[in-house]
């Protein structure tokens, strides 16, 4: 009978091995990021020469108007996807979790699972004749920043739904009923019990969505218009005709920002779980 990998080798070799190989990950992942800041204070405008450490493609940046206009752009598309990806990927969330039988939920199910498997290629493609169709026929809407924030939207909302789901089929349903036997309303069960213990889940969709929104590529140069250029697509412009050092100061900037937004949310969720948890622990002892 042959033995497993983990009786063959000592315990010693086990964990060195598992975390060399772990930290390998780990370079692979963020050591492209590093150099990626390391090289935006480069005095060189070629990427691969260091020629000293300069602030002047910060100071390029903060006049360059496309890069600044294009991030302004892209902070407010991804803004919104994010806020309205959360509130429909709550609701069918909901949906799917607490009414498991009702006609057509196959197909409401497959509808929202949708944009997660088919390629972004053709989800852009079908949406830019959809709306391209609507604006013959209606006159709106225009091809500019609306356009990019409906496409993102059908993305961000299916991987909302995902999360918020799952989340949702691990509460106790215990409390729920809890509550309605005290005479608590629906609504008042689900913003008193339920909204508060899926606010982690509701704080990560936001985030996965905003992040998704902020670097898509392939739908926003299917629906962009004149005018409405998102960052993501002013920086692979710029790569065609060769690495600009602006577009490092730009990325180490995001990452920056993308870095402490993600900190404190994870900070204030700790607090929050903590809190809760405290809270459940007094209830507990009072009843006892």
């Amino acid at each position: 009978m042959s033995r497993p990998l983990t009786a063959i080798f000592s315990p010693t070799f086990n964990r060195w091995f598992g975390r060399a190989w772990l930290v390998a990950c780990y370079l692979f992942l963020y050591l492209p990021i590093v150099a990626l800041v390391i090289f935006s204070f480069n005095d060189s405008p070629l990427p691969n020469v260091w020629r000293g450490f300069t602030l002047k493609w910060y100071e390029a940046l903060a006049h360059d108007e496309e890069i600044l206009g294009g991030l302004l752009l892209s902070l407010k598309i991804a803004f919104c996807t994010a806020t309205v990806s959360v509130v429909l990927g709550t609701l069918a969330a909901f949906t799917l979790v607490k009414y498991t039988r009702f006609r057509g939920r196959t197909l409401f199910s497959g509808m929202i699972n949708a944009p997660l498997v088919m390629p972004e290629v053709i989800v852009g493609l079908s949406l830019l004749l959809m709306l391209v169709s609507a604006q013959r026929a209606f006159g709106f809407p225009e091809r500019g920043w609306i356009t990019i924030w409906l496409g993102h939207l059908l993305l961000g909302m299916a991987y909302a739904t995902v999360v918020i789901q799952a989340r949702l089929k691990l509460l106790p349903i215990q409390l729920e009923e809890a509550a309605m036997d005290l005479g608590a309303r629906p609504w008042q069960v689900f913003y008193l019990i339920t909204l508060p213990m899926i606010a982690q889940a509701l704080m990560s969709a936001w985030l996965l969505t905003f992040t998704l929104s902020l670097d898509d590529v392939v739908l926003s140069a299917f629906l962009q218009g004149p005018g409405a250029t998102p960052l993501p697509l002013v920086i692979f412009s710029r790569a065609r005709l060769g690495l600009d050092p602006t577009v490092n100061a730009v990325a180490t900037v995001t990452v920056t920002v993308v870095a402490v937004g993600v900190l404190l949310a994870s900070y204030f969720i700790a607090r929050a779980e903590r809190q809760r948890l405290q809270e459940i622990s007094a209830t507990q002892r009072d009843a006892g």
